[in-house]
């Protein structure tokens, strides 16, 4: 079935090719960039997905972007889901994040000293965010995860840490791994260079799966340091978890003394200021943030209790630094955004209207019987071929992504960007306006249209 998807919405080439006779959206000066590219970087690109291996055509070099809006090489307009992958939940460009940044620019933009916007961003969080105590900023999410990871084993002195998989933090070698066969297993390397030993260190088992996570409690007594989950797993579809289950898991490591890791660097600050773990109304012991306290710029943070944040160097012996930990510009533009995060109604209007969007979609795709669900929470979407809920990675079709890619190839034709994968999800920001999401709705139900009308077309010959 894969194979005949595949042949009716791929082109010999792979070059986009318009289905509805739209014509394809110029892309000379991206694909001309990405040639020049591939001289200079692995694959032409600095992040893998970026390479739109996954859809039609070659990457879109992105030139600008203001409010919801980005403009690529070719001079195309895009209104933009991705935002940056989840940190610009503004929009971009963003006036008072621009004058803030502007104004601490002018005064330097890297000491490698304590700053005192280390301490107004650290108070403007931890004000609000009644779950941590005390944090420390990083540079990235994955050095955040990294950081986490070493906290819980020298807090713990215990080395093992189970993962679920479906679930990413981040390229940390020992997080970087996948499952083997069987119920309760140790991680298999998912990247060449990653030592078998540090794998060995990470047991992974299925989301959603209860016995799984007692077995291998049962298995490896004593010895495993935390369970680390995403808040909301959002890197690999949208795998919303019932709360039934995060409870067992707070429930379970502190009967077994681990510890709980939610590693909110999608989800903290997003699904609201304290992102997940208020949503599920659980307090885990270490925190994981990162995308949107940056304000766009390269940020993470980690924290938990007082107690267990003392244990970090150079109070304690778990030893972490950083050069460029807490960046003055990075800071500035935190401090900016967050500010506006915390205005009253925000996240109220931000979700509510994420929400009339979602329905809108899903009473179109309803009245179509069309094979197609959009899973979302708070501000995040995914967008799914599929009638099912889906709660966990084996619960993805792989051949429906042969749809996704027709799917984002109509959008790019209608001036609608998605992240350039069917396993990415989306994100609504405070600068989609009404005017926008209507005009994105409506290029949803063309684009589906077409998806559909052609998969039907190609069923109806098969069966001949």
């Amino acid at each position: 079935m894969l194979d005949s998807l595949k042949k009716i919405f791929s082109s010999d080439d792979d070059r986009p090719v318009s289905t509805t006779g739209k014509p394809d959206i110029p892309r000379e000066k991206s694909a001309e960039l990405y040639e020049k590219s591939k001289k200079y970087f692995p694959g032409g690109v600095n992040s893998p997905v970026r390479a739109f291996k996954s859809v039609f055509g070659t990457p879109l070099f992105i030139e600008r972007g203001d409010g919801c809006y980005v403009w690529d090489a070719d001079g195309n307009q895009f209104i933009d889901f991705c935002g940056s992958w989840g940190p610009l939940i503004l929009g971009h460009n963003h006036p008072k994040i621009k004058e803030k940044v502007s104004e601490v620019m002018q005064q330097g933009m890297s000491f490698g000293a304590p700053t005192a916007l280390e301490n107004e961003l650290a108070e403007l969080i931890l004000k609000s965010n009644s779950l941590i105590e005390k944090i420390r900023f990083v540079s990235s999410g994955t050095e955040a995860v990294m950081s986490a990871i070493r906290l819980a084993r020298g807090y713990t002195k215990r080395d093992k840490i189970l993962k679920f998989e479906g679930c990413y933090h981040g390229h940390v070698d020992s997080l970087l791994v996948k499952a083997g066969s069987g119920l309760v297993t140790f991680g298999e390397t998912s990247s060449a260079g990653v030592p078998k030993s540090f794998a060995d260190e990470t047991i992974v088992i299925p989301l959603n799966d209860r016995t799984a996570v007692e077995e291998a409690f049962k298995q490896f007594p004593d010895q495993i340091a935390a369970i680390i989950i995403e808040g909301v797993p959002a890197n690999n579809g949208l795998l919303i978890q019932d709360k039934e289950f995060v409870q067992f898991l707070r429930d379970i490591t502190q009967q077994k003394g681990s510890l709980l890791i939610f590693d909110e660097v999608i989800t903290g600050f997003r699904l609201g200021f304290e992102g997940a773990a208020k949503h599920y109304g659980i307090k885990p012991d270490i925190l994981t943030y990162g995308k949107i306290i940056g304000g766009g710029l390269p940020v993470g943070m980690y924290g938990a209790s007082a107690e267990i944040m003392s244990n970090v160097s150079p109070d304690g012996a778990v030893y972490q630094a950083g050069t460029l930990s807490g960046n003055p510009v990075a800071m500035a533009a935190g401090i900016a955004q967050l500010t506006e995060l915390l205005r009253s109604g925000f996240y109220k209007d931000l979700n509510n209207k994420t929400q009339e969007f979602v329905e809108s979609i899903q009473r179109f795709t309803a009245a179509k019987n069309y094979k197609f669900k959009v899973f979302s929470i708070g501000s995040i979407f995914w967008f799914a071929f599929t009638d099912k809920d889906i709660k966990t990675a084996e619960d993805i079709d792989a051949s429906s992504m042969e749809k996704f890619k027709v799917f984002h190839r109509e959008l790019l034709n209608r001036g609608i960007y998605l992240g350039p994968s069917g396993y990415e999800v989306g994100f609504v920001s405070a600068a989609h306006n009404k005017t926008e999401l209507e005009k994105t709705k409506r290029a949803i139900f063309d684009s589906l249209d077409i998806v559909f009308r052609t998969a039907a077309k190609f069923s109806k010959e098969e069966s001949k």
